[in-house]
């Protein structure tokens, strides 16, 4: 029998076949090739007890795609969460965070949420970088209609930091989700990790939404000093328009994408993440 891993807690997965959903084990040479089962993989399964609705873990059906982080398979797009406010934007963990999600071939789109605490335009140097990106707030229902639209008869995983709202547009959503959401310490306007797992909710006529934990750091272990510029859209579109070719963009005279900060053509605040990834990653190749 076939069917989707919707949740997966303790060595156990949750999996959807049609209408009905077993509790199923993997078997064990999963673990023994160390593969590990993710939401949003496509598997088979075989029934145990057909009463109990329990089963077996068989079998992992090819993957379009998956992510580390969040741990999750076969997705349409990332739709990236941060808020305007409570906690405070995070835009050089969001710069990081994009990157990591360009590195696995998926699409991202951005959500700031919360825009009834609306301070700046943040949100507007990405949507000049070329990402899509949405303006809402789960809590007034301001632009979660154009959020609706956007991804009917898609599979969207929801990722970001905690606190910034996650769950709660799960919830504006997907109300039968009906999430648990967290309050924000007024100490140190960080929010409580709600989500302890990643799970993909059925919101009818094939749009599948994935609420996944939150995350405070990302990792780069694959990266390439010369493969990063590629990495970030607003940077990579102006290869080719340097002095020199290969340009890095760090030191170069005549560099174009200097020149297009220097005037405010691209957003000082990607130009510098890009410099402080850049010089992370020269230091891990230097060590290696």
């Amino acid at each position: 029998m076939r069917g989707k891993i919707i949740k997966g807690i303790g060595g156990f997965y949750y999996i959807a076949c049609g209408d009905e959903l077993y509790t199923c084990k993997a078997k064990g040479i999963f673990r023994n090739e160390n593969i590990r089962p993710l939401v949003g993989d496509n598997v088979e399964i075989s029934v145990t007890d057909e009463a109990g609705r329990e089963g077996s873990l068989d079998d992992i059906l090819a993957r379009r795609n998956c992510m580390v982080r969040p741990a999750v398979a076969n997705i349409d797009i990332i739709l990236v969460v941060q808020a305007f406010a409570r906690p405070a934007p995070q835009l050089y963990l969001l710069d990081r965070y994009l990157i990591s999600v360009e590195q696995s071939d998926i699409p991202a789109a951005i959500v700031f949420n919360k825009s009834d605490l609306r301070k700046d335009d943040c949100d507007r140097s990405y949507a000049d970088a070329g990402y899509k990106t949405f303006s809402v707030s789960a809590k007034t229902g301001e632009g979660m209609e154009e959020l609706r639209r956007f991804i009917e008869g898609k599979t969207i995983a929801l990722a970001g930091p905690s606190g910034v709202g996650k769950s709660t547009i799960t919830n504006a959503l997907c109300p039968e989700a009906d999430m648990k959401t967290g309050a924000i310490s007024r100490k140190i306007e960080r929010g409580k990790h709600t989500t302890r797992h990643s799970e993909i909710f059925a919101l009818g006529g094939d749009t599948y939404l994935c609420d996944t934990p939150g995350f405070t750091s990302v990792v780069f272990e694959d990266m390439e000093t010369e493969r990063l510029r590629f990495h970030m859209p607003d940077i990579a579109a102006y290869e080719g328009r340097c002095r020199f070719s290969g340009c890095r963009h760090i030191n170069e005279p005549d560099c174009a994408v200097k020149s297009a900060v220097d005037k405010d053509e691209l957003a000082r605040s990607r130009y510098e993440s890009y410099i402080k990834i850049y010089d992370e990653i020269y230091i891990q190749e230097r060590r290696y």
